[in-house]
Formats: C-alpha cells, sequence, structure tokens
C-alpha cells in the first residue's frame, strides 16, 4: 500500500493538470528503507510528449547524486496520462527500474488541465510484473519512528 499526504498528492495532480497536453514526470524522495514519500522533486519531460515521458539523463543524474547525499531513495516514481487510463503501458513496464518504488500514474485524460477529478493510481513493477495497491491518502505522515538505543 501506498501511504501518501494530502499536500503531496494534490501536488502530484496539479503537476500533471498543468502539464496537460504533455505528460508529467517526477519523484518523491524519502529516507532509504523508510516507504515514506517526503520530498516532491518535479521534473520535466525531456521528450515533451502528450504521449511519452523521458527524464532529462542529466537532471536524473543529479536528482540521484542529491538523493545518496541525503540518505534517500526515490519511493514514488509519478508521471500522467493524458490520453488514457491510469494504468502503466508497455512502455512504462520497460522504464521500470525501482523495484522498491511505488509507481504512480495520473491519468488527466477526461478534464485536462481543468478543474474536476483525475485517476490516481499506485502499482509495484517488478521484473515486468505490475501489481495495482490500495493508495493511503493521509492529511499527514506520522511522524518517523526513532530506533530505541540498545543501552
Amino acid at each position: 500500500m501506498l501511504r501518501i499526504d494530502r499536500a503531496t498528492r494534490d501536488a502530484i495532480v496539479a503537476h500533471a493538470k498543468r502539464d496537460h497536453p504533455d505528460e508529467a514526470c517526477g519523484v518523491v524522495a524519502g529516507p532509504v528503507g523508510s516507504d515514506r514519500p517526503e520530498r516532491l522533486v518535479e521534473m520535466v519531460n525531456a521528450a515533451g510528449s502528450p504521449t511519452f515521458y523521458e527524464f532529462d539523463s542529466l537532471d536524473l543524474l543529479a536528482l540521484y547524486r542529491e538523493m545518496d547525499d541525503r540518505d534517500e531513495e526515490p519511493v514514488v516514481v509519478y508521471h500522467s496520462h493524458t490520453a488514457t487510463e491510469a494504468y502503466p503501458s508497455r512502455t512504462d513496464i520497460g522504464l521500470a527500474s525501482e523495484p522498491g518504488a511505488h509507481y504512480v500514474l495520473v491519468s488527466t485524460r477526461e478534464h485536462g488541465n481543468n478543474e474536476g477529478p483525475v485517476e490516481f493510481r499506485s502499482y509495484r513493477i517488478v521484473d515486468g510484473e505490475v501489481t495495482e495497491e490500495e493508495v493511503d491518502v493521509v492529511e499527514q505522515l506520522p511522524a518517523p519512528t526513532v530506533p530505541e538505543s540498545g543501552e
């Protein structure tokens, strides 16, 4: 299950609507091993396409270096579909290279960049296998648990 705070979910949706009719894309980073989506990083769709997204390789390298410096990993990898449902395409499945990440798809096909609901769905994609998962939108994520010291 993906647990995500409302502000981050709303920011992903706003990004998808703002970039429509092109696909939007980005990452939500979180502490390594935490499964906590904490820091939204909107990326530019280098493909500039309504049917395909591509992270700019230099931007992606910079992001991974920054995440490494901050002891973070990609918890959510997201993009939008502008004319189809929020389900991973064969291309999306082939590009899914983070087995621990939640792959979020937002479909803006019904309302575009206008007011109105969107499809917001999350998947795990591991070795080409797609599994939809529940999305739990909470007002805010609970405070991280601090491991007790053994002293």
